[in-house]
């Protein structure tokens, strides 16, 4: 793949590029690196005009709408959407250690004949954002005007602002934290042993056995969407309404046992493990003299936002985090999404979302509010 193939990225086709040896953080090497991602719009000649799409824990490269396929941001994504595609070329990466087609513990170990596994190594935000700098780099893009995500893209985002300062304009931080919570500690710990407690788990070697820990799995992702909506809406769209089966069901179960279902179908056990584990790891301020060393290396204007029912991510502490991003010298503001959708806002309350992004990209100074304002 060379630089001409992508000199002006139209199609949304899936694109693959092998990257080579990589090395994590803590020093484990990576041969043969996959990397799959997406693009929408045209890249300028100058290549400049990029605005880095970052996914969230079960997310994927596909990020807007194409061929019929929607997006799970296709309502931001397009031409006359808030990242207008007529103005950027817009790039979403399937992060590393994910199972939508980067290399991660589903992958082919190289030169055998068995998958990676729980032999995968432990990843970080840090390398999944490696791992993208060096695809950008490899397009011939020099400058994004923007990097954006929510929960572990919004991890992204941050890490993406603290390690490339210089190569970017700015970052939107959604539903975040400068570091991993004691409480998503404890839900991710949760859904961790709700797993590997499978005995389809197989310590990590299921795919050898040809078994998978479905049961394992479905109940994790039945743990987060209790943490990613709100009791408001449970209540509304629920209740204590029985299903079918009257006494021995609740609609709840049924909702929750869906939503288990659904992953399971879609997502290996081994590399949600895996992006857990890098959940947890996040903290900006690792090496650099904590947070606010952290936020003394940015250059990039930062919008941070917020959901006001957030279980996971408290408005509060993130309107905390902008103060203290602001005290340390970064251009950052606070915005608020207001939905009884809890945490899943960023992917559910596009038009609100779109509202609160469109100033920070026009810099219109008269809509912009200061901290503390959102």
């Amino acid at each position: 793949m060379n630089r001409n193939e992508h000199e002006h990225p139209q199609s949304t086709a899936i694109r693959r590029w092998t990257m080579g040896s990589f090395v994590t953080e803590f020093g484990a090497l990576l041969e043969d690196v996959e990397v799959v991602f997406e693009s929408y719009g045209r890249l300028d000649r100058t290549g400049d005009n990029v605005v880095l799409v970052c996914h969230a824990l079960t997310g994927d490269a596909h990020a807007g709408d194409s061929d019929g396929h929607p997006g799970w941001w296709g309502g931001l994504i397009g031409p006359g959407c808030v990242l207008d595609t007529d103005r950027y070329c817009v790039i979403s990466v399937n992060v590393l250690g994910g199972c939508q087609g980067s290399t991660g513990p589903a992958s082919l170990t190289p030169g055998e004949a068995r998958a990676y596994g729980a032999h995968f190594p432990v990843i970080t935000i840090r390398d999944m954002v490696s791992v993208q700098y060096a695809l950008l780099r490899h397009l011939g893009i020099t400058r994004l005007q923007l990097v954006i995500g929510g929960s572990m893209g919004g991890m992204q985002a941050l890490e993406w602002a603290a390690m490339h300062p210089e190569y970017m304009e700015r970052a939107a931080v959604i539903a975040a934290n400068p570091a991993f919570t004691a409480i998503g500690l404890a839900y991710n710990e949760v859904m961790r042993q709700a797993i590997v407690s499978d005995p389809d788990y197989r310590q990590g070697d299921y795919a050898q056995a040809g078994v998978f820990p479905a049961k394992g799995l479905g109940i994790a992702r039945m743990l987060g969407m209790i943490t990613y909506r709100t009791a408001e809406l449970f209540e509304q769209r629920l209740g204590r309404d029985l299903g079918p089966d009257g006494l021995d069901d609740f609609q709840m179960g049924r909702y929750l046992r869906h939503h288990g279902d659904k992953l399971v179908k879609r997502f290996d056990a081994n590399s949600y493990l895996t992006l857990l584990r890098a959940m947890d790891l996040h903290d900006i301020g690792r090496g650099r003299g904590g947070v606010s060393g952290a936020f003394e290396r940015i250059n990039a204007e930062l919008l941070w936002i917020g959901i006001d029912k957030d279980l996971l991510y408290p408005p509060e502490d993130l309107r905390q985090a902008t103060e203290l991003a602001a005290r340390s010298g970064v251009r950052a503001r606070y915005a608020q999404l207001s939905s009884m959708y809890g945490h899943d806002a960023f992917l559910l309350e596009l038009p609100q979302l779109s509202q609160l992004l469109h100033p920070f990209l026009t810099r219109d100074a008269a809509v912009r509010q200061a901290v503390g304002d959102g």
